[in-house]
């Protein structure tokens, strides 16, 4: 087999891989509990799902504009500034296929090989793969679970050399949760202010899933408005994880890049997933969305107190997206039969081998001291799965 030298350097997504194992086991009659995929388990909304359905009886089933149809982009803008107070021209806004494909657009279009790239660790797994096909060079500022797993403007100053084009940043975070405060992006802003060639890659798609009030947007700030690619979606704040429908807004210049870039690798998205994302974009928060969020937050309280009873593990109080990161260091060394567990890598085996729970190890984020645990799922897979960790984890000695 002759593989391109570009496809053996970037590894699997460890989150896609963790799910692949526990369809395996599942497959074998097993029961398994996934906590490993960002999924929500919520339906798409009766609304999106009948705008989707109204295009299909329309026949609006031929190509779009790259960028997304005019109508749909303009809609995009008005939730920017109706949600985030941001002001965005169509021109500005490239509609794609997933917040993954945004995020590559921008990378590819804007790093050269040998530019650096900063990101804040532990990252989201395919930021640095992605970088690899651009040929940049990542450097990582390493965050503690005692910061919330966020950066300060002086380690953003310090990591700065004169090769670096672009920070890669997500607010709220996969896979932490954390989100960052407006005077907390605020002063790591005036720190790119200083830096005429430096880009902010946003990575805002957990928008909606934020327990703490109003989402911050790095846009905001209007002296560094024009170095910032803001990602964005509908897969997890309207539970539209498989149609498929990303967004990117960013200066005039960088969504043309973008257009051009996408024309030659998918052209535009699937015609009826826009239909499905302009209704999204109109939807009224408090209607469709709040209950959701409502109900995430019981689960993540659900999880925090069940995992305080888990000698071992260290959390903190994630306040957006849908994960919690525990710090697992403690039971490095132990060993239970046959399994030795030497990192979180190790343990994820382990709790997949004697829990039968998927779940992700930190080493997909950056650190292999911790492992990823999603509760987008129902209370009673949550309270079982942690019942069979906590039960798992008291035999390794």
């Amino acid at each position: 087999m002759h593989l391109s030298e570009k496809v053996k350097e970037i590894s699997e997504s460890q989150t896609i891989a963790m799910a692949r194992k526990g369809r395996e086991l599942k497959a074998q009659g097993i029961d398994i509990i996934s906590l490993s995929l960002g999924e929500p388990d919520f339906p798409t909304p009766d609304i999106i799902k009948k705008a989707a359905k109204d295009a299909i009886d329309a026949n609006f089933s031929y190509y779009t504009h790259v960028s997304g149809y005019l109508e749909l982009r303009e809609a995009i803008c008005k939730k920017f500034k109706r949600d985030n107070n941001l002001d965005f021209t169509p021109d500005e806004i490239v509609v794609s296929t997933g917040a993954k494909q945004s995020i590559a657009n921008a990378v590819l279009c804007i790093i050269n090989p040998g530019d650096e790239v900063i990101i804040p660790a532990p990252y989201w797994v395919s930021y640095v793969e992605i970088l690899k096909m651009a040929g940049g060079v990542p450097k990582f500022i390493n965050t503690t679970i005692d910061a919330d797993f966020k950066i300060t403007a002086k380690q953003l100053e310090a990591a700065i050399t004169p090769k670096t084009r672009m920070i890669m940043l997500s607010t709220p975070c996969n896979p932490t949760g954390s989100v960052y405060t407006k005077e907390e992006l605020r002063s790591l802003a005036e720190v790119v202010k200083k830096h005429d060639e430096l880009y902010i890659m946003s990575d805002e798609i957990y928008e909606h899933i934020n327990f703490i009030g109003k989402h911050e947007s790095f846009a905001q700030f209007d002296f560094i408005k024009d170095r910032v690619i803001t990602i964005n979606g509908v897969s997890k704040g309207f539970a539209m994880t498989g149609w498929r429908g990303g967004i990117l807004a960013a200066p005039k210049w960088i969504a043309q890049a973008c257009d051009k870039m996408q024309g030659q690798f998918t052209s535009a998205t699937c015609s009826i997933t826009q239909r499905a994302m302009h209704k999204a974009m109109e939807l009224d928060y408090d209607t469709y969305i709040k209950p959701m969020i409502v109900e995430f937050k019981k689960r993540r309280d659900l999880v925090l107190k069940m995992m305080k009873e888990i000698p071992g593990l260290k959390t903190n109080t994630p306040t957006g997206a849908f994960y919690v990161y525990p710090e697992v260091s403690s039971f490095f060394g132990k060993k239970y039969k046959d399994m030795k567990v030497d990192n979180a890598t190790d343990l994820s085996l382990f709790l997949l081998a004697e829990a039968h729970v998927a779940i992700v190890p930190g080493a997909a984020f950056g650190d292999d001291n911790y492992i990823r645990f999603s509760y987008a799922t129902g209370e009673d897979n949550l309270r079982e799965a942690l019942k069979r960790m906590k039960e798992a984890l008291a035999k390794l000695a």
